[in-house]
C-alpha cells in the first residue's frame, strides 16, 4: 500500500486543478452533444482515458501487476454502476447547462450518506436527516421553475437524468469502499474505465455518426481531461486527507458557471442561484459528518 504524505497545498491545488480538467471534459462532451450519440461519446471518453490511466500506474509501478485482482465480481458491479451513471451524465449535459448538471452531482456525497444507513447499517443521525433536506429542497428549488413551461420537457427530463447519475455513482463509489480494502485504487479506475468503453462501443449496433475533425479532437480531449482529472483527483486524497479538501469541491463548481457564460452564452438560471446554497450545504454536512473541520493549510 503506497504511504500517505502529508502535503496539503500540493493536495488542494490538485484538487482544484481535476476540477478545471473534469470541467474541460464535460465542456468537451456539451460541444458534441448535438451531433454525436451518447453511447459514441462513452466509447471515446473511455477508451483515450485510459492512456493517462495506464501512464499513471506504470509511473506508479502498478502496471501490470496492479490490475490483479481478488474481486473480480466487485469490479463488475463498481463499473456497470459507474458505466451507467456516466451514460446518464452525459445525456443529462446534452439537456442541461454544464452548472446545473455539475450542481446535481453534488447529491452524491448525501445519498451515499443515506446508502451508508440502508446499505451498511450507519447510524442514521440528525445531521444526515438535515443534510438529506436540504439537498432535496435544493432539487425541488432547481426543477420547479421549468414545470411551469410546456418547453421545458428536455430540462425535465436533463434533470431526472442528473439525479439519475447522481444515484447511481453513489452505488458505485458505495462498491468502492468495500472493495478497496484490497484492490488498488489503478485497478478500480482501470477496469472501470474498460467496461465503460466497452458499453459504450456496444451502442455501435444502433447507429453512430460520422465525426469530422473537430468532433473527433473534442472526444480525444475528452477522454484525455477525464483521465487526468481522475489522476489529479488521486494525488490529492494521497497528499492531503478528504476533511482538507472538502472545502475545495465546491470551488470546483465556479468552472462550470464560467463555461456556461464565456463558451456557451447560456445565462445562469434563477433556479440554480437558489438551489446552489441549498444543495452546498446539504453536501456539505453529508461530507463533514462526525469530523471536525482542519483548515487547509494548518498541519
Amino acid at each position: 500500500m503506497t504511504e500517505l504524505v502529508d502535503r496539503p497545498l500540493a493536495g488542494i491545488v490538485l484538487r482544484l486543478l481535476s476540477g478545471v480538467l473534469f470541467t474541460g471534459m464535460m465542456v468537451c462532451v456539451k460541444a458534441v452533444s448535438e451531433t454525436v450519440e451518447v453511447g459514441q461519446t462513452v466509447f471515446f471518453r473511455s477508451a483515450f482515458a485510459l492512456i493517462p490511466i495506464m501512464i499513471f500506474m506504470m509511473w506508479r509501478k502498478e502496471f501490470p501487476r496492479g490490475l490483479a485482482t481478488r474481486r473480480p465480481g466487485g469490479h463488475l458491479l463498481r463499473s456497470g454502476f459507474g458505466a451507467a451513471a456516466m451514460f446518464a451524465s452525459f445525456a443529462a449535459v446534452a439537456l442541461l447547462p454544464i452548472s446545473e448538471a455539475t450542481l446535481l452531482a453534488q447529491l452524491t456525497p448525501v445519498m451515499m450518506a443515506v446508502g451508508g444507513v440502508v446499505l451498511l447499517g450507519e447510524r442514521f443521525s440528525r445531521q444526515r436527516a438535515l443534510a438529506l433536506g436540504l439537498a432535496l429542497a435544493g432539487v425541488l428549488v432547481l426543477i420547479l421553475p421549468s414545470l411551469s413551461f410546456e418547453s421545458s420537457t428536455g430540462n425535465v427530463t436533463g434533470y431526472v437524468l442528473g439525479v439519475l447519475s447522481a444515484l447511481l455513482t453513489t452505488g458505485a463509489l458505495l462498491t468502492v469502499r468495500r472493495i478497496s480494502r484490497t484492490e488498488t485504487a489503478g485497478a478500480i479506475a482501470f477496469y472501470f474505465i474498460l467496461v465503460s468503453a466497452l458499453a459504450g462501443l456496444a451502442t455501435l449496433p444502433m447507429g453512430w455518426a460520422p465525426l469530422s475533425q473537430e468532433a473527433l479532437g473534442l472526444l480525444v480531449l475528452s477522454g484525455l481531461f477525464g483521465g487526468a482529472a481522475h489522476i489529479c483527483m488521486t494525488l490529492a486524497l494521497r497528499y492531503a486527507e478528504a476533511s482538507r479538501l472538502a472545502p475545495f469541491e465546491y470551488v470546483a463548481l465556479l468552472w462550470p458557471i464560467l463555461a456556461d457564460l464565456l463558451i456557451f452564452h447560456a445565462p445562469i438560471s434563477n433556479g440554480f442561484l437558489f438551489a446552489l446554497p441549498l444543495m452546498l450545504a446539504g453536501a456539505g454536512l453529508a461530507a463533514f459528518e462526525g469530523r471536525q473541520i482542519k483548515w487547509p493549510l494548518r498541519r
